[in-house]
C-alpha cells in the first residue's frame, strides 16, 4: 500500500524558521535508511504558506487566496511518499523519524488511494488512461 506521510507544520516552519545542519544530516540518514529498505517513493519539504496560494472552487467560479494560512497545525511543511505493506509498517517508521520540527512536532500518515478502491466507477477505459499517465510520469522521472 502506497502511505502520504504528512510533516505538520508549526509556527517555527510558518515563519521560515530552517532546520540545522544537525537535523539536515538525521533527516538525510533516516531518508538514507527508507531508501535502502525500499519504501521511499518521494520526500521534499515545503516553504511556508506564506509563499503559497488556495483556490477555492464553487461552481465554475475560482476564487484565488494569497497565503499565509492559519492555523498552523493544520498545514504541512513537507511530506513523503511510501510503499509499504501496512499502516502498521508506516507508523513503526514515522516513530524512528529524527523529531522534524524544533520543539513539539506531528506526522500524519494516510493511505493513498489504489484503483480498486473506486469500485465500477473506474471503467476499464478510465483505468487504461490512468496507466497511460503513470507511464508518462515514470518516463518524465527517469530523464
Amino acid at each position: 500500500m502506497k502511505v502520504m506521510v504528512f510533516v505538520k507544520a508549526t509556527q517555527d516552519s510558518e515563519t521560515g524558521v530552517m532546520p540545522s545542519e544537525q537535523l539536515l544530516t538525521e533527516m538525510g540518514q533516516y531518508n538514507e535508511e527508507l531508501a535502502k529498505a525500499g519504501i521511499l517513493l518521494a520526500a521534499e519539504g515545503l516553504h511556508p504558506s506564506s509563499k503559497g496560494v488556495r483556490v477555492k472552487f464553487s461552481g465554475t467560479d475560482r476564487t484565488v487566496t494569497q497565503g499565509p494560512f492559519t492555523p498552523e497545525q493544520d498545514l504541512v511543511a513537507g511530506y513523503w511518499l511510501w510503499q509499504v505493506d501496512s499502516i502498521e509498517e508506516a507508523i513503526a517508521w514515522v516513530k524512528r523519524c529524527p523529531n522534524p520540527m524544533p520543539g513539539e512536532s506531528e506526522i500524519e500518515i494516510r493511505p493513498v488511494f489504489e484503483a480498486e478502491d473506486f469500485g465500477e466507477a473506474l471503467t476499464p477505459k478510465l483505468r487504461e488512461q490512468e496507466d497511460r499517465i503513470r507511464a508518462q510520469v515514470e518516463t518524465r522521472q527517469q530523464d
